[in-house]
């Protein structure tokens, strides 16, 4: 018995002591390790393992599960053997509510990170056992998710409801350092998961207030603010001023850019979307342009915090529909020669493609089949908006309702099939105007939204070459938001993804064919995500409070 407990002692001495992260090894393609929100830095979530394979995925079977809960626990001495607690924080309150995995889960030398609001995880991979749990008291705010920890060399960093920056040490759970990232006082609150590129440690802001929206860069030792970029104009003079009613309505305007971006390590520019303008429905308070640079992908130098260039999906947006999802770079063919690209489908039903080094527009297609907004496309290929579905005091019908065509569940693409994937929800709502006074219209007042129907919500695979959907898997069941969980490729030409039936379901990416699927329950509140440890593949998910691990035997 003793020299079975120094085995296991050893053995997790072992496993604690490979936990880090060199910067170099988020450019290098994604395989055993999942060291960062989208796996690398290309956005792709795309693996190059193959062990489980379309030969062989109908052998998955569950590995282990583990529940977890949030909160400190009871407090006072642990038993022996218990999971190491650490409580941080600033202010008095144990956040309240269901817990909910909603973000991605690192897994670096064996070991898996994983949040939600307020709480941080450390599991063994092999078995989920708990290591330690991290738990912050908070001051309040909107606890609506968190999306994962950023890692780099042996600390963690993420993100609380009440605006705080937090590290850790990935081996004990202790807290290093947390700093203030934005006013609480102006209901400011954060759900990102920080994006850790060399000596940089990326957090964008969240809010549904008139407030701006802003990414902030800090030192990953010391915690110090390095840069601030405002996603709208803050001064006279600054670019963009022109498309906002006045100055006073750009510095409220918005454009919070809530969702991890992706890196270009060539270019060393950091591209990420911008969330909405407010207020968000009723616009005449920040006049009739474009409100830039809201609803846009802009690309960051990630060493001075200035924008290179945009490219803005939404001009004038009045729907919410932020343009905050993931982008994905792609090395490819695009009309005929070699190009740099990005590629996005925005919350509002249409796909883009933009060279990612010039920011020059290549392609618009709609991907939502529902999508009746606009009147079509300009000379810049932006949708041009129909003033007809905005808010109206009789109602207008408008498709994709407020969630969306797509959300921040991430997409997917495979080098395989020169495909895009993408969960797809054609959803339809009748808005009505019910403050025609823009000064009481604020953040997300005014308006009135009433969900009517769907169309069904699909799987979609779209060509980036064409913008032309060559798939779409239509779900036998519809949720009022139609929402499903995002995605994952594998070089095993395998596509995972959680459906809105509750199911964790392998595609065939090449067709959309389902190879094999589990019934877990609600599958649609985290990407599924694959690793390797002592040589086996394993693919993980969340189902809101429980992972569940999957491996071949």
């Amino acid at each position: 018995m003793k020299a079975a407990v120094l085995a296991a002692a050893l053995l997790a001495a072992a496993t604690l002591a490979a936990q880090s992260v060199d910067p170099a090894l988020l450019i290098k393609p994604l395989a055993g390790e999942w060291p960062t929100y989208s796996g690398d830095y290309s956005g792709k979530r795309y693996s190059a393992l193959t062990q489980i394979n379309q030969k062989n995925v109908k052998q998955l079977s569950l590995a282990w599960t583990r529940r977890l809960v949030n909160g400190p626990g009871p407090g006072g001495p642990q038993p022996p053997g218990a999971t190491p607690i650490i409580v941080g924080g600033e202010g008095t309150l144990v956040a309240a509510g269901p817990t909910q995995v909603k973000g991605a889960i690192l897994q670096v030398g064996g070991i898996l990170y994983v949040t939600t609001p307020d709480n941080t995880w450390a599991l063994d991979a092999h078995d989920g056992r708990e290591i330690w749990h991290y738990s912050w008291k908070t001051r309040g705010g909107t606890h609506i998710g968190n999306r994962g920890v950023g890692m780099w060399r042996d600390y963690l960093y993420f993100v609380t409801p009440d605006n705080y920056l937090i590290s850790l040490e990935a081996k004990t759970g202790k807290e290093r350092w947390h700093k203030e990232l934005a006013s609480f006082q102006q209901q400011y609150f954060h759900t990102i998961a920080p994006m850790v590129i060399d000596n940089h440690v990326l957090v964008g802001s969240g809010n549904d207030l008139d407030t701006p929206g802003f990414l902030q860069s800090f030192d990953p030792e010391t915690g110090e603010l390095q840069w601030k970029w405002y996603a709208t104009p803050q001064q006279a003079g600054d670019p963009g001023l022109e498309t906002w009613k006045n100055l006073d309505a750009a510095i409220h305007g918005g454009g919070h850019p809530w969702v991890p971006g992706s890196y270009d390590p060539e270019t060393r520019l950091y591209i990420i979307g911008t969330g909405n303008p407010t207020p968000a429905y009723t616009s005449a308070a920040r006049g009739y342009g474009d409100n830039l640079f809201t609803c846009a992908l802009v690309a960051i130098h990630v060493d001075t915090g200035k924008m290179a260039w945009y490219y803005q999906t939404s001009p004038h947006d009045t729907h919410d529909w932020d343009s905050a999802q993931t982008p994905i770079l792609v090395d490819g063919v695009f009309g005929g020669r070699a190009r740099k690209l990005v590629l996005t489908a925005a919350r509002n039903g249409y796909f883009f493609v933009v060279d990612r080094v010039t920011g020059q527009h290549l392609l618009t297609s709609k991907f939502s089949e529902s999508a009746n907004w606009a009147t079509g496309l300009n000379d810049k290929g932006q949708p041009v908006r129909n003033p007809a579905k905005d808010h109206h005091v009789g109602g207008a019908l408008v498709s994709a309702a407020n969630q969306g065509a797509a959300n921040w569940p991430p997409p997917s693409f495979s080098p395989d099939t020169g495909l895009f994937y993408v969960p797809t929800a054609d959803t339809y709502a009748m808005y009505y105007l019910t403050d025609p006074d823009p000064r009481g219209a604020l953040g997300l007042g005014g308006k009135d939204e009433r969900p009517v129907g769907t169309a069904g919500s699909y799987l979609t695979a779209i060509d980036y070459k064409t913008g032309k959907v060559a798939w779409r898997r239509k779900y036998r069941t519809h949720l009022a938001t139609g929402l499903a969980t995002g995605l994952l490729t594998t070089a095993g030409r395998l596509l995972f993804a959680g459906d809105v039936s509750g199911n964790f379901v392998a595609y065939d990416p090449a067709n959309g064919t389902p190879l094999w699927h589990t019934q877990l329950g609600q599958v649609t509140s985290n990407a599924p995500e694959t690793y390797m440890v002592d040589g086996k593949q394993h693919v993980i998910v969340a189902a809101n409070d429980t992972l569940y691990a999957f491996a071949l035997y």
